[in-house]
This record gives C-alpha cells, structure tokens and sequence, in this order.
C-alpha cells in the first residue's frame, strides 16, 4: 500500500500539470488577497487577518482537488493498467486508500505555502502578532477536512468514469452540490423545525462552524462520515468490475 501511495505523488509530481495545479491554487488565492480590489483584500480590510484566505480557498478547492483526483482510476480505466493495478497484493479498499492519501498528501502540499500569508500578516500587524489564533487554526482544520472531503468525493467520480474530464467536471459538481445546496435550500424556510437538519447536512455549515476556531466532534464526525461513505462508494464501484 505504501508503495502505492509513494507511486500516486511521484506520478502527479512528475508531470507539469500537478506543479501547474498547486500554482494555480497559490496565485489565485495570491491574487484575491493582496491584489484583486474585493472585501477579501488584506491590504484593504484594514485588519490583520486572513480570513480573506479561508474563504477563498473552498471556492478554488472545487477546482483543485477534482484537478488532482480526476486521473486516479479514470487514467488507469483508459489506459488498460488498471488490470494490472488489481494484480498487486492488494485489496481494493487499500488501492482506494492507496490513491486518496496521496491526493490528500498533495492537497495539503498545497497549504503548506500558504502559512507565507500568515507570516507576512503577522509581521504586519499593529501590534505585531495581532492576530486570532484559535480562529486561524481552526479555519485551517476545517480546510483541511474540507480537502479531504473533496478529496474523497473526487476520488469516487473518478471509478465512475474513463474520462478525465468526465470525471473532473462531475466531481466539481458534487462538491458544490454538498458544499453549498443544502444552505441553499435552508434560505427558502420551507422544512420548518427539520431545515436546520438539512442545514446539517452541507460540508459549508460545519466548514464555518469549525472555523469559529472551536473544534467541535460534531463536525469531526460529519467530515469523517462524508469520507466514509464515498470512500465505501468507491469500493462499491471497484468491486462490480463491470468495465
């Protein structure tokens, strides 16, 4: 399994498009902090946070990690290695697993860079250090399990389909769907007492509820439960072979 894993990062480090991925993430978010002129701005705000970070981030996330996933099972379906994949001392659980660390691996790569925001702001603030601690990491746990999510979501789409894009563009929207449809379908009121339930059940609810910078199991669950069950998905997937 671990050799699976080492495999999955070192195939996605050795194109362009994995380095044109995590560059992407870091000049887009790059450029909606200190350039674009939006309420996200940091040099705009007036206040020394990255708030601005944690709420662009999720928004690009729906681009980058199906960017990431799209080719763990759909290349190897396209290409015919994927018998080959199943040959390995392996379950298909631990190939599943194999290739969602890796994408999570890379996926938090990509974070890693973005603690220069942090340091910058932290320098710049008045008084220096001036910033919500417990907020911040708390928002960067809720990304993370945000990515992981995603990560999970991605990595499902891509046993459904031998189209990288195919696989791209629907795992795109299932991660929109579960990140913001049920917040969307709260605003209308229509479910009375059981709205807030529905509420529950979208990625954003417990993504900003995290955020606050109070670690709640709650939300620990849900992240987890989401992770579950389209990792079992996948598994599902794997296992009819109907190719």
């Amino acid at each position: 399994m671990y050799s699976l894993f080492v495999k999955e990062i070192k195939s996605f480090l050795s194109s362009l498009t994995g380095y044109i991925v995590m560059g992407v993430f870091l000049v887009l978010t790059g450029l909606f902090l200190w350039v674009f002129p939006i309420q996200e701005n940091i040099l705009s705000r007036g206040f020394s946070d990255i708030n601005g970070l944690f709420s662009i981030a999720p928004i690009v996330f729906l681009f980058l990690i199906p960017a990431i996933t799209m080719r763990s099972f759909a290349e190897e379906r396209k290409t015919g290695t994927i018998e080959l994949l199943f040959t390995y001392p392996l379950s298909d659980i631990q190939i599943i697993l194999a290739k969602y660390f890796a994408a999570v691996f890379l996926m938090v790569i990509s974070l890693i860079p973005t603690f220069v925001y942090f340091i910058t702001v932290y320098k710049l603030g008045y008084p220096q250090g001036n910033l919500d601690m417990g907020a911040m990491w708390g928002s960067y746990i809720g990304l993370f399990f945000l990515g992981a999510s995603f990560t999970a979501i991605g990595i499902f789409m891509s046993t459904v389909t031998d189209n990288q894009i195919v696989a791209f563009v629907f795992s795109v929207l299932l991660c929109f769907l579960m990140w913001l449809s049920f917040d969307f379908i709260y605003s209308f009121h229509l479910f009375g007492k059981f709205g807030y339930l529905i509420k529950n059940l979208g990625i954003s609810h417990h993504y900003a509820s995290i955020s606050r910078g109070v670690v709640d199991s709650r939300d620990i669950l849900y992240f987890l439960s989401v992770i579950v069950l389209f990792v079992y998905m996948a598994r599902l997937r794997l296992q009819s072979r109907n190719w």
